[in-house]
């Protein structure tokens, strides 16, 4: 029983650290992930459905990046004005 109570308590520690990527690294996932739809769009190697699900998955990626970066200043604000 004491067994199984620490095994919970570890996952329950454990759990999120793996579950809360850094924006940083959100951020260079995204950023690599442009870098290759810049590269498809100057080579033309794509067109009609796939290079519009690829720009709209872009766009997605855009929005993500400016609602984290947005959230963050928000953050940072609050505990500027709360010290």
């Amino acid at each position: 029983m004491i067994k199984s109570i620490l095994a919970a308590a570890a996952l329950g520690l454990a759990v999120p650290a793996f579950a809360n990527q850094g924006d940083a690294r959100k951020d260079a996932q995204d950023k690599a992930k442009d870098a290759v739809d810049n590269a498809k769009d100057k080579l033309h190697t794509d067109s009609g459905l796939t290079k519009a699900k690829r720009h709209a998955k872009k766009m997605g990626r855009d929005v993500s990046r400016q609602a984290r970066h947005s959230r963050n200043d928000v953050k940072k604000k609050i505990h500027d004005a709360t010290k």
